[in-house]
């Protein structure tokens, strides 16, 4: 047998709490103190929203109010003049270009924006996917203002001759069908093209989310799918996409968020009309935002004239409640990341 070692001396007095039981009550304080700062910040933001809600309602009252002079219109009148006698205005309209604007959005933006988080987190060189993702992340840095111009002076005029084609050959459809057109120069403000900017508008935010999700694929997955013979892009196909699912959902979230609520762009692309038609090629076309943008100026002019504007963000809250709301049931069925 060896030496037996030395037992260190205890000290025949009452003993004090040992340097593991000091740091973990240290610990234990700071999880403590931690929780109560993340809870309060959670209730903040809960009051914060519900203090917007109140505000909204309080402010729009005299235009929603039961009994009130526009009530019975408001869901069916295309029409914005709140001025009038009676007044006349209505959120139909403006439903309908918030809602068609932000779904060509979605279906032009979303799988362009999905192919490139591939391309740069599993597809191209490091060099060329850092420089390329930080090319797609300043696009997020760019004002509003700007892409509305660039939509209004470049893309404009530059797609009349794609419109005219597609009410050409594709005018049965009658979603681009125009049958008032009759030359190339009568298209342009249409929602398509609203669309179409809003598009490039959400690339960065959608491209950035996707593209986080898909690094984070675990290697192990990724090694098995290689291990049993998978090519790149069924690797791809039953490893990366059911993984990041529930983050593609989220990012497709965050960028019909951005596109609902868009106000400069969609202004100066889109010429205002207040009127419903399924023509996507349509000069004309209003949305929430941007309506509020371009009637607040005249709005002073009559009693119902700020309540009516204040109206037509409240519904787009309470829409944009009703997306995150869906959006976040359909995450929480994936939160597993299972295919």
């Amino acid at each position: 047998m060896g030496p037996v070692p030395p037992q260190p001396k205890r000290s025949s007095g009452a003993s004090g709490p040992s340097e593991s039981e000091i740091s973990g009550s240290a610990v234990r304080l700071g999880d403590r103190i931690f929780k109560g700062l993340a809870a309060g910040a959670g209730g903040l933001l809960l009051v914060v929203m519900a203090a917007i809600a109140v505000f909204l309602i309080w402010k729009a009252w005299p235009a929603i109010k039961p009994g009130g002079e526009n009530v019975g219109n408001l869901f069916t009148t295309q029409a914005w003049r709140p001025q009038s006698d009676p007044p006349m205005f209505g959120i139909a309209a403006l439903l309908f270009g918030t809602v068609v604007s932000s779904v060509i959005a979605m279906l032009v933006g979303v799988p362009i924006a999905i192919g490139i988080a591939l391309f740069i987190s599993h597809y191209a060189p490091r060099r060329v996917a850092t420089v390329l993702g930080a090319i797609v992340d300043l696009l997020a840095a760019v004002p509003s203002l700007v892409f509305g111009m660039w939509g209004l002076y470049f893309l404009v005029p530059k797609t009349q001759g794609f419109q005219s084609w597609l009410n050409q050959y594709f005018g049965w459809t009658y979603l681009f069908g125009y049958p008032d057109a009759t030359q190339a120069s009568d298209f342009g403000q249409s929602l398509l093209i609203a669309g179409i900017v809003l598009a490039v508008m959400i690339l960065p935010v959608v491209s950035a989310v996707c593209r986080e999700v898909f690094l984070q694929t675990p290697r192990e997955t990724i090694d098995a799918a290689w291990a049993l013979g998978a090519t790149k892009w069924e690797t791809i196909r039953t490893a990366v996409l059911p993984f990041g699912r529930a983050g593609m959902i989220s990012a497709a979230m965050l960028g019909l968020g951005r596109a609902l609520g868009e106000t400069i762009a969609v202004a100066l692309v889109l010429s205002s009309g207040f009127a419903i038609s399924w023509h996507l090629l349509e000069p004309g076309g209003d949305t929430f935002a941007s309506t509020i943008a371009l009637k607040f100026g005249e709005a002073s002019s009559s009693p119902l004239g700020i309540p009516a504007l204040i109206a037509a963000g409240l519904f787009l809250f309470v829409i944009t409640l009703i997306v995150n709301s869906i959006a976040r049931a359909v995450i929480a069925k994936k939160k597993d990341f299972v295919a």
